[in-house]
């Protein structure tokens, strides 16, 4: 933050959004790597899911702890130490696939620090957005945009990295995200200057208690925004997880050019994810419509995901379709919840978000490896219907005039 205009720096901006960026590698980049690792590890599909599913449900269980402590003692304090902790991680599963003759335990262990470290650092990131820019709707939406490109934008680089890193080295790419954590480490440390607190943090008490009032008020609109997160990441990973096995069983498409294949609906989530955070600019009406729009577009094209397996042209139409849709969606979430509650409680509510997230991600890869063969049709139908679901429930719970943008104290 820039301290003679009390305005937010390029650079400050910059070193936010490497930490979606990085977290995200960090995890996408496995996806086309993993039927390599099945193959130099020894493993089946659903044990190469779980090097995805370690890392998410680490996060699951501590981003609330973690939300919780940086709306105690702050959001930098918070994220330092989780990416040095996503820097050990993949130390760790890196070490352990060069070194030893079975790495697969210590590979989920390493994932599992990396995950305690994702946990502390980039959900952590939506309230420190709100901090900085305080009562300003319109920039906290747009820079939540920002930050939600960054994250779609490393989903775009994730199958290509990863896939020119495995060309390589196997095992490179876990070696990789320790190098670009230390990189974001350096950025937050120097160029982040998180806002004093005026006012003495709650005590773990008055926390707790205006926690329940919290979701006591808000709860019906809360828990439909949580469950748009998990069911768009659930579709999100498994499609991804199904595509990148599909590409080489199906259409004989390995390496790096599976990398630039798969690389292709998610550059369209991602423009679409910046399209979507510059168009909202903190509108309540705009953002509940953009929801619905996704929604629909989602639920409708996802469904032929199965039916286009074998037409590589059309599959990569229909999961362009389901990219977008999602990319659209995910700043709108993440506007709802950062700029409609109090500061005092921001990172404990986004946090529970983020949880919800990580569900989605966790889930999506080892129920793909599961129903695929057997029941893939049937999977996305389902994934269709519960999208419907959703869209009800978005309808009747999230009602503009019930959200009130909660002041900044």
């Amino acid at each position: 933050m820039d301290k003679n205009k009390g305005e937010v720096s390029i650079w400050c901006i910059v070193s936010l959004t490497s930490i979606p960026l990085i977290m995200t590698l960090g995890n996408s980049m496995l996806i086309p790597v993993l039927p390599i690792l099945e193959d130099k590890v020894g493993i089946t599909s659903f044990q190469s899911s779980m090097i995805i599913t370690s890392y998410s449900v680490a996060a699951i269980f501590l981003i609330p702890v973690a939300g919780y402590l940086s709306d105690r003692f702050g959001r930098k304090v918070v994220i330092l130490p989780s990416l040095i902790l996503a820097l050990i991680g993949g130390l760790i599963a890196g070490f352990a696939s060069w070194k030893m003759e079975d790495p697969y335990t210590m590979i989920i262990i390493g994932r599992i620090i990396q995950g305690i470290g994702a946990a502390g650092a980039m959900p952590i990131v939506l309230p420190l957005v709100g901090d900085l820019y305080q009562d300003d709707d319109e920039k906290i939406s747009s820079t939540l945009g920002v930050i939600e490109t960054s994250n779609t934008f490393g989903k775009v680089l994730s199958p290509i990295l990863g896939s020119i890193f495995a060309a390589i080295l196997w095992f490179l790419p876990f070696f990789s995200i320790s190098a670009l954590s230390l990189i974001s480490i350096a950025l937050i440390f120097f160029f982040v200057k998180v806002p004093k607190e005026k006012d003495e943090p709650l005590k773990f008490k008055g926390f707790l208690d205006n926690t329940k009032e919290v979701f006591k008020d808000e709860g019906r609109w809360l828990y439909t925004v949580f469950l748009n997160g998990a069911l768009v990441m659930l579709i999100l990973f498994s499609m991804l997880f199904f595509l990148s096995e599909n590409l080489e069983t199906v259409h004989d498409i390995k390496g790096i050019k599976k990398g630039f294949v798969l690389a292709i609906p998610l550059l369209l989530l991602c423009i679409s994810s910046f399209i979507s955070g510059r168009k909202i600019k903190g509108d309540l009406k705009r953002i509940k419509k953009i929801i619905v729009v996704s929604l629909i577009a989602m639920s409708a094209s996802i469904i032929f995901v199965g039916y286009t397996s074998k037409k590589l042209f059309l599959l990569l139409i229909v999961t362009s379709i389901v990219g977008i849709a999602i990319g659209a969606l995910l700043p709108a979430l993440d506007t709802i919840i950062t700029d409609n509650i109090r500061k005092e409680l921001r990172g404990t509510v986004s946090s529970f978000y983020s949880s919800a997230r990580f569900i989605g991600v966790a889930a999506g890869p080892p129920i793909m490896s599961l129903v695929m063969k057997e029941h893939l049709n049937i999977s996305y139908i389902t994934a269709g219907i519960l999208g419907l679901l959703l869209l009800f429930l978005v309808w009747k719970y999230i009602k503009i005039e019930d959200i009130e943008p909660k002041e900044n104290t």
